[in-house]
């Protein structure tokens, strides 16, 4: 599928970035996974994933993985890396833009004028000028192949995100960014032979939230006790498979400046989640949750 592929994941270090780049591998591309946390050095947040780690699980999978560390927020330290991918493999089909790091920023539920700025500003920064900077050095390389794919990870579709308030003004802001960034490149690319999308995952079991949950990938379930609508929750795996679908799509084209979610396309593409379920969880949040149904996952898993 995707065997003489060239992806870079940016910002896969776990999460969705460990998800989409392990799927890429799978489909056998060779994926340059960066972020900031290595066996030798963590970054801001204090977490034990590395971006070791994650390239060994896209050797495992069936691709290579190789693993540089980068500080995306810095233009030398991105350009270098492209510089390596160029020298190293000549090509560049797929930059998955996955850069985030602001979970512990969020202030839920608290105006502009109580949140604490600095961390709000800093979510900005590691949440859109690490996606800015990232294009501006990787996209060159991308469009001097037709066919090339950048993939704009975020949460919410621009449908749901204009709908709805996401309980911060830096994370709405945020969110809401990268769905437009990938609007506005794709104006760019699509002259230049090259597609680009915004896909968001559902409610994902990244490694943060199952520890916030106090569960595992193998016992999630046990969560819904707690919280009833987690059952319409989803692996990392799930949106990368997503990805590797889209990626693998010759007719990709058709997608570009689309915002689209894992379980859209897991319809239109008909891969499911590790557990052999279909979530489709943008439509439940619209008509289970948002209209406080009781928790219910039938007919939409």
């Amino acid at each position: 599928m995707l065997t003489s592929k060239v992806a870079l994941v940016a910002g896969g270090t776990r999460g969705a970035g460990r998800g989409i780049a392990t799927e890429l591998g799978a489909a056998g591309a060779t994926v340059y996974v960066t972020g900031r946390t290595t066996r030798e050095q963590q970054s801001e947040y204090g977490r034990p994933e590395t971006i070791e780690e994650t390239a060994e699980l896209v050797t495992k999978a069936g691709g290579q993985g190789i693993a540089v560390r980068v500080d995306h927020l810095v233009p030398a330290e991105v350009e270098a890396l492209v510089d390596r991918i160029r020298a190293e493999q000549g090509r560049l089909d797929i930059l998955v833009n996955d850069i985030w790091g602001g979970e512990y920023m969020v202030e839920w539920d608290t105006p502009v004028w109580e949140h604490n700025l600095e961390k709000g500003l800093r979510m900005l920064r590691l949440a859109i000028d690490t996606h800015l900077i990232t294009a501006h050095h990787a996209l060159g390389l991308m469009i001097e192949r037709p066919g090339g794919l950048l993939v704009e990870v975020t949460d919410g579709t621009a449908e749901y995100n204009a709908e709805n308030y996401r309980l911060s003004p830096f994370y709405d802001l945020a969110k809401s960014a990268a769905i437009r960034m990938a609007w506005a490149h794709g104006k760019d690319l699509a002259p230049r032979g090259g597609t680009s999308v915004a896909i968001t995952p559902g409610w994902m079991r990244s490694e943060i939230m199952l520890e916030e949950f106090g569960v595992t990938e193998a016992n999630w379930r046990d969560a819904c006790q707690g919280h009833p609508h987690f059952v319409i929750s989803e692996s990392p795996r799930f949106v990368g498979r997503a990805v590797a679908a889209l990626a693998a799509d010759p007719d990709k084209a058709r997608w570009n400046r689309q915002s689209l979610s894992s379980g859209q396309l897991a319809q239109v593409y008909g891969f499911d989640d590790l557990d052999g379920s279909r979530p489709d969880c943008w439509r439940y949040l619209r008509e289970v949750q948002d209209r406080d149904l009781p928790a219910d996952a039938a007919g939409y898993r």
